[in-house]
């Protein structure tokens, strides 16, 4: 293969479903470009990558690998996207690391902050960037709306959060993300993830003083398939959030401030054919005789930026930004910094849910 000079090159660990979503964002970053996508079983790899280019077709069709290890060997990859099971992660970021990859790694990172911690020491030590891939960090609407909370609704006093699905009992029974040896974290971890990133950067990465968390439903063995939790930070500022396997397709937030409130319907992934939108209201009570009126003054506005599946949507944005962090020699500690952040306070709020829900500060 052919690479431009201009161009990230990239190597995919693993043919997982979730893999399909970034498979056209490295296309469209503008900046990268997939080489080779790696899976146990080649065959499989194959099917994978006829699949995706039939979808959403690469210039150069990559490479089909039946081994992981010969990937991080080759010398025309830069940087790895793993979307392999959490209970797998953590060799093959120290591998990928060891191998002088970048890694952009699917989430939760890891089964806890220990080993989070780790696999980004590996990362500094080795010289390479770590990212962790929740899609909305790289979107236009959320840095408008860093500026949207500073002019319309700050000071912040609550933030809600719900991502939420409902799995059939298929689902429940045999998908992965339900099973306690490869994704222990269950709920917590693949969607609560998303909840509690949203909190921390709408209250500017302050840690929170308490957090408290409770599984309302589980597993034989425990995986948590609900879950709800609450967070209060050090200024009074309060947040909870709810993620679920069980519940109806959800995924809104809510950021209440002094002067407003902003509402978001999509803020994990944007809906499909519109430009990602947003509300803030600013309701007025007005008492006039014996007439009472709550006037909502509700206001809603879009981002110009593509919903996904093209040049400039939130997931080519993130492939963009790590592809020029690479090109760039540049390295960004405020990606693993978040990413630590984030394990830190999921692993407080499971560790409250196991001790009956009792309050607890951040280990």
């Amino acid at each position: 293969m052919t690479s431009r000079s201009d161009s990230c090159r990239w190597g995919i660990l693993g043919a997982a479903f979730i893999a399909r979503k970034n498979w056209q964002a490295l296309r469209d970053a503008g900046n990268a470009e997939l080489v080779a996508v790696a899976s146990r079983d080649l065959q499989r790899a194959r099917a994978f990558i006829a699949e995706c280019q039939a979808s959403a077709p690469q210039p150069v069709p990559p490479e089909a690998m039946d081994s992981y290890e010969a990937l991080l060997a080759r010398t025309d990859i830069d940087a790895v996207y793993i979307p392999l099971p959490t209970a797998l992660r953590r060799a093959w970021v120290l591998r990928a690391a060891a191998a002088g990859k970048h890694v952009l790694v699917e989430k939760p990172v890891g089964r806890d902050a220990v080993e989070v911690a780790e696999l980004i020491a590996a990362c500094e030590r080795h010289g390479v960037q770590f990212m962790d891939g929740v899609m909305f960090m790289h979107g236009a609407r959320l840095s408008h709306l860093r500026e949207v909370i500073g002019a319309e609704v700050g000071p912040v006093r609550h933030v809600s959060t719900q991502f939420s699905f409902r799995g059939d009992e298929a689902f429940l029974q045999s998908n992965i993300r339900a099973q306690g040896d490869l994704e222990p974290l269950g709920c917590l971890g693949d969607l609560g993830w998303y909840c509690l990133r949203f909190t921390l950067w709408a209250c500017d990465w302050a840690e929170p003083v308490q957090v408290s968390g409770r599984v309302q439903r589980a597993t034989a063995d425990g995986v948590p398939l609900e879950f709800f939790g609450a967070l209060v930070f050090a200024d009074g500022v309060s947040a909870s959030f709810h993620c679920s396997f069980t519940a109806a397709h959800a995924q809104w937030a809510v950021v209440s401030g002094e002067r407003g409130l902003l509402r978001v319907d999509d803020f994990v992934l944007p809906y499909a054919g519109q430009a990602p939108r947003y509300s803030v209201t600013r309701s007025e009570f007005v008492l006039d005789g014996c007439r009472a009126d709550m006037r909502a003054g509700r206001v809603e506005a879009s981002v110009e930026e593509p919903a996904n599946n093209a040049p400039g949507s939130q997931e080519s944005r993130m492939f963009r930004t790590f592809s020029s962090l690479v090109l760039e020699g540049r390295r960004d500690p405020h990606w693993p910094r978040i990413s630590l952040l984030t394990q830190r306070v999921l692993d407080a709020c499971l560790a409250s849910a196991r001790a009956g829900s009792a309050w607890r500060g951040l280990a």
